[in-house]
């Protein structure tokens, strides 16, 4: 049980980061506030069309009468509007560190620079890195749609979807939440999305110390824009700490805002922030 304190250290300790190198923070918050923007677009828009399309798919009920009609399509444009909300809250993630693949991977070797040691480099080019972070965020959804529909479907036990359920739900969604931000780090390391996955279970309290608490702060879109930035801090911390790697004395490799040099050079780093 130590672990769970482990991960969310690990989440506490990204924010700080940030906090403490306001310029990074500044850069981070922006792929956040792009992807909301269209999400919100996108929600306004389907809000709009919602009642249309239940009235597309269901032209059997144009001749029936009130109230069942207004029940059935209304009933219809609240699941197709949940769906839409469902969708958005568990690709946010996905899709905002793929807006902001070049500003997140800058942010997590800053943080590697400023711990010490080796800043692991990718040596990808950018195209093949959005095509590569686009692939296992792809693979990582289609998890946790499987995960969902089978929790979904133990939601009608009685007693156990209640409780048990939602809470398998949370510990789902905080691992792959997880997943996808240490992505960052791990994928700058040449670590593929299956050996990814070994090394967080071998670690899976905490994975879920860090993940489960942020999934439930991300509920809510605009707190998940100001935490993300912290939030990939915090997972190249604990990337750190799942490999085993070792760190000099961060204070004295963190004085010009986690943007000094590494060890024998910064040849192939990128430093969006001056």
């Amino acid at each position: 049980m130590r672990d769970l304190g482990v991960g969310f250290k690990y989440l506490v300790q990204g924010q700080k980061w940030v906090g403490r190198h306001g310029r990074w923070f500044g850069f981070g918050l922006l792929p956040g506030l792009v992807t909301l923007v269209l999400y919100i677009g996108a929600l306004i828009g389907l809000g709009y069309g919602a009642d249309d399309l239940a009235a597309w798919v269901t032209p059997f009920a144009d001749d029936w009468t009130s109230p069942w009609l207004g029940l059935l399509r209304g009933t219809l444009t609240g699941l197709v509007f949940g769906f839409g909300l469902f969708l958005a809250v568990i690709t946010f993630t996905a899709v905002t560190l793929l807006v902001g693949q070049p500003f997140y991977e800058s942010l997590s070797e800053a943080v590697d620079r400023s711990e010490g040691g080796e800043v692991p480099e990718s040596g990808l080019p950018l195209w093949r890195e959005l095509w590569i972070s686009a692939r296992d965020s792809l693979r990582v959804v289609l998890r946790v749609a499987f995960y969902g529909v089978l929790l979904f479907a133990c939601g009608f036990i009685p007693v156990v979807g209640q409780t048990v359920v939602p809470a398998l739900g949370f510990c789902v969604s905080g691992f792959f939440l997880a997943e996808e931000l240490t992505a960052v780090a791990l994928q700058r390391r040449g670590v593929e999305l299956k050996e990814r996955l070994t090394l967080l279970r071998g670690r899976r309290l905490a994975v879920l110390g860090f993940g489960v608490p942020l999934t439930l702060a991300f509920l809510v879109p605009f707190v998940a824009v100001f935490l993300m930035p912290g939030a990939v801090a915090g997972a190249t911390l604990m990337v750190r700490d799942l490999r085993g790697e070792t760190s000099d004395d961060s204070e004295e490799n963190d004085q010009d805002g986690g943007n000094l040099p590494p060890h024998g050079g910064d040849k192939g780093v990128h430093h969006l922030p001056h």
